[in-house]
C-alpha cells in the first residue's frame, strides 16, 4: 500500500510536469489538434456530398422540374420506373456492357500483366504504354476516334476492305454499336493491369520453385499457385471494373451524339438519366433512377462479397 501511495506522487508529476504544468498531456492533445486540421478540408469536402446526397433522396420522392417547388408523390416515381420502356432497355443495355466486357477486360489484363511479369527489358515503357489507354479512354476525344476507326469509311472497314470483306456498319448498326463500346472498354485495361502486375511482382518464387521440382505443369502452377495469391487482387479489380461500368456515360454519350442510338442500342442507363434530369428536367425522376443505380451497385457489390469466401485467399 505505501508502495503505490510512493508512486502516485510520481505519476502526477510526470503528468503535470515542471511548475504543475501538464507535461506528456499537451503534446497529445497538440498532435490531436493538428489531426483534425488536416481533416478539415475532408470534412469541409463532406458536406459538398452529404447535402447533395439527402437532396437526391427527397427529391426521388417528388414531382420537380427545377423551375418549381417540389411537389411530393411518394413511389410514384418508382411505380413509373418500372412501365418506362426506355428505362428496362437502358438496364438491358448497361448489364449486357457489364457482364461481357468487365470479364474480357480482366482476363486480358491479367495475360498481359503474366507476360510484362517474365522480367522484359524496358519493362517501364511497356506499362506506360499500357496504362496510356486507361487514362484517355473515358474522354471525349479517344470515343471521338473510336467513332471514326469504326466509322463506315474507318480503318476498320478500310483494312477488311483490303482483305475481300464488306465491314458492316458498326456506329450506326444496332447489332453492333455495343458492341464496339465494349471493344473500347477492353482496351482501356491498363489500370487493372497495374494492379495485377504488382500483385504478381509479390507472389514468392519459391512456390513456383517448389512446383517445377514437383513437376507442376505451367498451367498447374498458375491455376494452383498464381491465382489463389493473387485472388484477392483479382477480387479488387472486379469490384471497381463493376462499379465503373455500371456507371458509363461518355462513351454512349459521344459514340450517339448523347441520343443512346441506334434504336436505344447505347442508351446506358446514366445517359437516360442525364437525359430524364438535364434534358426532359424530370429532376424528381432521375433522383429515384439514381437510387435505383446505387441499390443496384450495392446488391451487385453485396453478392460479390458473399461470393468472395469461397474463392478469395487471404494468406496469413
Amino acid at each position: 500500500m505505501s508502495v503505490l501511495t510512493k508512486q502516485a506522487p510520481a505519476a502526477a508529476a510526470t503528468l503535470a510536469g515542471p511548475g504543475g504544468r501538464p507535461g506528456r498531456a499537451r503534446p497529445k492533445r497538440k498532435n490531436q489538434r493538428s489531426g483534425y486540421l488536416f481533416l478539415l478540408p475532408w470534412f469541409i469536402g463532406m458536406l459538398f456530398t452529404i447535402i447533395p446526397f439527402f437532396a437526391s433522396l427527397y427529391l426521388a420522392f417528388t414531382d420537380y422540374n427545377l423551375f418549381t417547388e417540389p411537389n411530393f408523390v411518394g413511389l410514384a416515381n418508382f411505380q413509373a420506373m418500372f412501365e418506362d420502356p426506355r428505362l428496362l432497355q437502358s438496364l438491358k443495355v448497361t448489364f449486357i456492357y457489364t457482364f461481357v466486357s468487365v470479364p474480357i477486360s480482366l482476363a486480358v489484363a491479367l495475360l498481359i500483366a503474366i507476360v510484362l511479369n517474365r522480367g522484359l527489358q524496358g519493362l517501364a515503357i511497356y506499362r506506360s504504354v499500357y496504362y496510356l489507354p486507361s487514362l484517355l479512354g473515358g474522354s471525349v476525344a479517344i470515343v471521338m476516334l473510336w467513332r471514326y476507326i469504326f466509322g463506315n469509311d474507318g480503318i476498320v472497314n478500310s483494312a477488311l476492305g483490303f482483305l475481300g470483306i464488306q465491314g458492316p456498319a458498326w456506329v450506326t448498326d444496332p447489332e453492333y454499336a455495343l458492341s464496339t463500346l465494349i471493344v473500347l472498354n477492353v482496351w482501356t485495361f491498363g489500370s487493372p493491369m497495374v494492379i495485377f502486375l504488382a500483385g504478381l511482382r509479390q507472389v514468392p518464387t519459391m512456390y513456383y520453385e517448389a512446383a517445377s521440382i514437383d513437376g507442376a505443369s505451367r498451367w498447374r502452377q498458375f491455376r494452383s499457385i498464381t491465382l489463389p495469391l493473387i485472388s484477392p487482387i483479382i477480387f479488387f479489380n472486379l469490384i471497381m471494373q463493376l462499379i465503373g461500368s455500371f456507371q458509363t456515360f461518355t462513351q454512349g454519350y459521344v459514340m450517339s451524339g448523347g441520343t443512346g442510338g441506334p434504336a436505344d442500342s447505347t442508351l446506358f442507363y446514366n445517359l437516360y438519366l442525364y437525359q430524364k434530369g438535364f434534358t426532359e428536367f424530370e429532376m424528381g425522376y432521375a433522383s429515384a433512377m439514381a437510387w435505383l443505380l446505387l441499390m443496384i451497385i450495392a446488391i451487385f457489390t453485396a453478392i460479390n462479397f458473399i461470393a468472395s469466401k469461397f474463392w478469395v485467399f487471404y494468406d496469413n
